[in-house]
């Protein structure tokens, strides 16, 4: 059964990516007890790539980063678009319990994210280790 994955990426301001993070933290933890199979938040590292000759768009220039954001790029994992729609369903239904969930200010424009779900295509995985996952959020 081929996988599904929703996508985002959004611009930060730079001086609020510890703030993102720490959303972002939250947020993963609601995802995976709710049911997703991975979450990531990956901060922009390498976001004007030299690619020779080739000209094509970067993520800055997709949601329109100025010199003071940065880009996230975050994807969370899920057996199906079915599976998605109830681990999503799921995860609303806790913010929207949350008293004030709605008056939370995001440190990031939120016009400016973009967002999709994707079937997988293609999937390769490396073999299952016996080893602990590391923990990199903190």
């Amino acid at each position: 059964m081929s996988q599904y994955v929703d996508g985002y990426v959004l611009p930060v301001p730079s001086d609020k990516v510890e703030e993102y993070r720490e959303m972002a933290a939250e947020a993963g933890k609601s995802w995976i007890d709710h049911g997703a199979l991975q979450y990531f938040e990956c901060v922009g590292d390498d976001l004007a790539p030299d690619m020779g000759d080739v000209e094509l768009a970067t993520f800055p220039d997709l949601v329109a980063a100025d010199q003071n954001e940065t880009v996230i790029f975050a994807f969370v994992v899920y057996e199906s678009r079915e599976h998605r729609d109830e681990v999503n369903a799921a995860v609303h239904e806790e913010m929207e319990a949350i008293e004030g969930a709605d008056e939370i200010e995001m440190p990031f424009d939120v016009a400016r994210m973009a967002y999709g779900g994707f079937e997988a295509l293609v999937e390769h995985q490396a073999e299952a280790s016996d080893e602990e996952p590391i923990e990199t959020s903190g």
